[in-house]
């Protein structure tokens, strides 16, 4: 006979899984606020400048 499966381990690492996938999901943000009714802004990454941007027609464009 083969030993009883030790579940313990699997119910802690299912939950950690869980318990990550919730902190990862991303935030929302809507485009009117992010952008307050200007055209573009400029994002700073980390001491990057990015410039995020709308299109005419209403599509967005990163540029570093």
């Amino acid at each position: 006979m083969l030993p009883a499966a030790d579940t313990s381990l699997r119910k802690t690492s299912v939950q950690g899984q869980a318990d990550s996938a919730a902190h990862t999901r991303p935030a929302t943000v809507k485009s009117d606020a992010l952008f307050d009714g200007a055209l573009e802004v400029l994002i700073d990454h980390h001491g990057v400048m990015y410039r995020l941007r709308q299109t005419a027609l209403g599509k967005l464009i990163l540029t570093k």
